[in-house]
């Protein structure tokens, strides 16, 4: 696999398993926060809006509603997929100020053009960032800036994204933010710099019959 597709891969990809809609019951010990990142909220309003931001590109790809009602179903994990995309991309963003990686706008745009003539296009790019990594048009430069800061953060340690050495940063970065997540949205495992499904005794699963899983 290409270098740049493995890495929007590992930095983007939703996670393959949609797992069951989570509703807290007791005390939300994060009011208004998905989760806190170097002493940050990513507010609840802040996830949503991203989300809307796919729902909406979706929905504008795919005008037919049965095959809109196909999308969602495909993407059903997305509000929390899209949270451990907020807070990896945090986490992705102090590793590499730490190790004194910065990227500049005509690095984003080569990578745009040269994933554009492998697509087939600006339209083309578009559409497959949606459909694969659930990435929106107004997102990808954003997504690809991401994407180079882990390459050269990569570089930087002499490694490449796919090896440990370059997630062990990634760890020491997250455990400098003590990243914490509204247990509606799991946990944040700091060693693999991954959401996880949060296990704790006031969270239940509940299956919404007819209704697509989006949290």
């Amino acid at each position: 696999m290409h270098r740049r597709r493995r890495t929007a891969l590992l930095l983007t990809a939703a996670i393959a398993a949609a797992a069951p809609l989570l509703t807290a019951c007791g005390n939300d010990a994060h009011p208004g926060a998905a989760a806190v990142v170097g002493g940050e909220r990513i507010t609840v309003s802040q996830l949503e809006n991203r989300v809307d931001e796919v729902r909406a590109a979706q929905r504008a790809a795919v005008p037919d509603d049965a095959q809109y009602q196909q999308a969602i179903a495909r993407t059903g994990s997305l509000t929390r997929d899209t949270l451990h995309s907020m807070v990896l991309d945090r986490v992705l963003e102090r590793a590499a100020r730490d190790a004194g990686v910065s990227v500049t706008r005509k690095e984003v745009q080569q990578m745009r053009s040269g994933l554009e003539q492998q697509t087939g296009g600006a339209e083309a790019l578009e559409a497959a960032w949606l459909q694969q990594y659930g990435i929106p048009p107004q997102r990808l430069d954003d997504n690809f800036r991401l994407q180079v800061q882990a390459q050269k953060l990569a570089q930087r340690l002499g490694t490449d994204t796919s090896r440990p050495e370059f997630w062990q940063a990634l760890s020491e970065a997250g455990k400098k933010l003590d990243v914490d997540l509204n247990p509606r949205y799991g946990d944040w495992d700091v060693e693999k710099s991954s959401r996880v499904d949060a296990k704790t005794p006031w969270v239940r699963e509940v299956t919404a019959a007819g209704m697509p899983q989006t949290l």
